[in-house]
């Protein structure tokens, strides 16, 4: 019985020029470098330039995934674009990309799920074509988080950078098994009672302003490791697989700690494990597509293997996916 995947055709990636070491933040808040790694593994991240927007970022990781793909934009039916940080209110920021990109057909929107939109992003994009309404659509993760972080917080600004990923889903008709190519399940959860334990302080409804990340670190640690894993567990289940069977575990990039633990909770090998966290710091949305275009490029992920992804996000928000490259 024939069934549609959702295979990846493409992927790529965009980091700003600028980047901020350890050092030089220590020069900005009380913090140092040893402080810094031994916390959280996070060496430098980039931050994007002044009149940077994350437009931009999304349509440099895009090009680069279309190239990758052989593809041109007459050739994509939908544009994702996972982001906590969009240009404006409104319109969306996908539109803005789908501008920039020259695309004059089908339909772009933004996803908000914070650090875990890409993923919800990617399960959408996946509920599109096996729905048989996309054959091609692009999934974005673009931050700029650097613009609602408040300078002063050495709790939080230390954590963030900025970036963007892009991977091309298309459609695929495969034979409906655990073997097949592309995505294979995936799986989103959200609890809103943990909402001040991560968030950011303003807003066009509630002050009229963007406002700064706030975060209550400690109690998002406590949660972080069995939240992942429980979806983790959902995503085997599924599909028969287990913790042996993952030929990568890309992981949202958001605490070496949290990554680490993870991994070892659920018995994936350590050197299964894709970490980008030490140069990117946490990217939110962007960070599991930055991570796979990292592992693509250097040849640790090729076609056929078994790729585990998972994020959790402000809400909370959590979600994996399991997908065969």
């Amino acid at each position: 019985m024939s069934f549609i995947r959702s295979v990846v055709l493409g992927c790529g990636s965009y980091l700003p020029e600028k980047t901020l070491t350890n050092a030089q933040l220590s020069e900005m808040v009380e913090t140092s470098d040893d402080w810094i790694v031994q916390r959280t593994g996070i060496r430098e991240r980039h931050i994007a330039a002044e009149g940077e927007l994350t437009s931009d970022l999304a349509t440099a990781a895009a090009k680069l995934a279309l190239s990758d793909a052989g593809l041109t934009i007459g050739e994509i039916d939908m544009i994702i674009v996972a982001t906590a940080t969009p240009d404006d209110t409104f319109p969306a920021t996908a539109v803005t990309v789908q501008r920039k990109l020259g695309m004059e057909h089908g339909a772009a929107f933004d996803m908000q799920a914070v650090c875990s939109g890409f993923v919800f992003a990617l399960s959408t994009a996946d509920a599109f074509i096996r729905a048989s309404q996309a054959k091609r659509i692009l999934v974005i993760g673009a931050e700029t988080f650097s613009r609602i972080l408040d300078w002063t917080d050495r709790t939080t600004c230390v954590l963030f950078g900025d970036g963007a990923g892009a991977v091309i889903l298309g459609a695929s008709v495969q034979d409906g098994t655990r073997e097949d190519r592309g995505v294979l399940t995936t799986h989103l959860r959200s609890d809103g009672r943990h909402r001040e334990k991560l968030y950011v302080d303003g807003g066009p409804s509630s002050t009229g302003t963007v406002g700064h990340l706030r975060m209550e670190g400690r109690e998002v640690f406590k949660h972080a490791v069995g939240m992942i894993t429980d979806v983790i567990e959902d995503a085997f289940r599924a599909t028969g697989y287990g913790a042996d069977d993952v030929d990568w575990f890309v992981p949202h990039q958001a605490n070496l700690r949290i990554i680490d633990g993870s991994a070892k909770k659920l018995g994936i090998e350590s050197e299964k494990v894709v970490r980008t966290v030490s140069l990117h710091g946490n990217t939110s949305a962007a960070s599991i597509p930055l991570a796979l275009s990292v592992a693509r490029d250097d040849g640790r992920i090729k076609r056929g293997d078994l790729i585990l992804l998972e994020a959790m996000g402000g809400g909370f928000t959590w979600g994996s996916v399991l997908l065969r490259w």
